[in-house]
């Protein structure tokens, strides 16, 4: 089951699922029977030796996928046990047609008494789709704790129950899966927020609704895909040199920080640059050339020192190392009226936030912190909405706008935005944002549109960090990722 790259609102994929009902002619109860095939033929694939499941069923749609499966798994002689969530004699519609015919096949179902079979080796988390709205309580809230709690593995169905479907927040607490099977469409919340604690390995079933019933649905984002690798970064000319592939400028780097503009600069050459040059300060000159001697360097300790490299190179990079005080100050608006194709990221974002400029040929790299202080606002806002964030900073300032953190966002002010899934949590560690910037500014610098370096550079970056993660996630450097790039970057 592989992903599809369009990601929707829980509103939209409902508008799907009435489609397919309304023009495509499939019933809402064979759609219910799709879906809990399709979760039994992933949940076996995933859990090959689990022979005794129980499933826990809500009270609506969710939950008639689950007295679906349930029947479904007994056919193929599993041992299972419903648990209903509230009484089976509330269910309506194509949930009670579910349960009805569980029972008619001698299932059985029985009500919360306040424990899970310790015996299960499988459970199935069916209690709440992607609409719920309101916080997980009471007796549902005790269940989420003891599937928590339950020692064998769980896979839900459509969205872990307590995840919101739209923004991923958890909504009071939220079953954790192993296994998560959804249906229809993807949704937003099964990315953002905290979606990446609870949703675990995800599968996708598109339960042969026609392309027809998706046409004019509008999608929220958009996963940027490794084939885009391919389409924009081909094998080179065979007569190619170093002049075809750009000659990059790096700013950064105030007194006795030469460490952050190092990664950057061998980041940029680990992806392809032809010529990279760090202005940096004259002190930090000597420690980072000892560790890269292919860099050249431009020493910086005025303003009017920047002038002449400037005149000499065709892309830019700043913000790494720059610093907040009045060396990083001073060289921040010479440098960005050289109207260069530029990445701005790190000290650079904040200084930028006290300005008034907008540019159509840059890209911005912020983590929260730093989009916060962009948009004048929290950044408990703007994790809160992290795609109504990044569309802000683009229409702001123009450009792209990368936002960064676990599910990496790209603005562009056309379009959805585009989301990147891979990436870890080792990847949270200081240095990584400058290896960013040293990668997209690179791609850059190779003649790439700035929206395809920003997305290539952010997919490159984030297959770079899972690279390294295969030693281990604690204890992952910047400087871990710098070997993976050139593996990348030629895919």
């Amino acid at each position: 089951m592989n992903l599809p790259v369009e990601i929707y609102s829980v509103e939209s994929v409902r508008g799907i699922d009435r489609a397919a009902i309304d023009k495509g002619g499939i019933s809402g109860y064979a759609l219910m029977t799709r879906a809990a095939q399709a979760a039994l033929e992933e949940t076996r694939r995933r859990f090959p030796k689990a022979k005794r499941w129980q499933i826990v069923c809500g009270p609506g749609n969710n939950g008639g996928d689950g007295y679906v499966l349930a029947r479904l798994a007994g056919q193929q002689g599993i041992q299972v046990s419903v648990l209903a969530a509230q009484s089976p004699e509330s269910l309506k519609g194509d949930a009670r047609t579910a349960c009805l015919d569980l029972a008619a096949e001698g299932g059985s179902v029985s009500e919360w008494s306040g424990a899970l079979d310790a015996d299960a080796d499988l459970l199935v988390d069916a209690m709440f789709g992607s609409g719920l709205e309101r916080n997980i309580a009471g007796s549902h809230a005790e269940i989420v704790d003891a599937i928590n709690a339950h020692a064998a593995p769980v896979v839900a169905l459509d969205i872990p129950s307590g995840l919101h479907g739209d923004s991923g927040a958890v909504m009071g607490k939220a079953v954790v899966a192993e296994l998560t099977v959804t249906f229809v469409g993807l949704k937003t919340g099964l990315f953002l927020g905290a979606a990446r604690q609870y949703v675990g390995e995800l599968a996708f079933a598109g339960l042969g609704i026609p392309e027809e019933c998706r046409r004019d649905v509008p999608t929220e984002l958009i996963r940027i895909e490794a084939s885009l690798l391919r389409e924009a970064l081909p094998p080179r000319a065979a007569d190619a040199h170093k002049g075809d592939f750009g000659h990059l400028l790096l700013v950064g780097g105030n007194p006795g920080m030469p460490g952050a503009i190092r990664l950057a600069g061998m980041a940029a050459l680990r992806s392809g640059a032809g010529r990279v040059t760090i202005a940096t300060h004259a002190s930090n000159i000597a420690p980072i050339s000892a560790g890269c001697p292919e860099l050249m360097f431009h020493a910086i300790d005025k303003p009017d020192d920047l002038a002449p490299i400037l005149g000499r190179v065709d892309t830019l990079g700043i913000g790494p190392g720059l610093g907040t005080g009045d060396w990083g100050r001073a060289l921040l608006e010479p440098a960005l009226a050289a109207g260069l194709p530029s990445v701005v990221d790190a000290d650079a974002l904040t200084l930028l936030a006290g300005l008034k400029l907008r540019k159509e040929n840059w890209i911005l790299t912020p983590h929260p912190g730093e989009a916060a202080r962009l948009l004048s606002s929290t950044v408990a806002e703007v994790q809160a909405d992290r795609p109504k964030a990044a569309r802000e900073l683009q229409k702001r300032y123009g450009g792209i706008a990368v936002l960064k953190g676990a599910g990496t966002l790209v603005a562009s002010g056309s379009g959805p935005c585009r989301l990147c899934t891979a990436g870890n949590p080792g990847m949270a560690a200081a240095g990584m944002g400058d290896v960013l910037t040293g990668i997209v500014a690179a791609l850059l610098a190779q003649q790439l549109p700035v929206e395809t370096a920003a997305k290539c550079g952010v997919l490159q970056h984030a297959m770079a960090g899972d690279a390294a993660a295969a030693r281990g996630q604690r204890g992952m450097l910047a400087s871990d990722l710098l070997p993976e790039l050139q593996t990348c970057v030629n895919p």
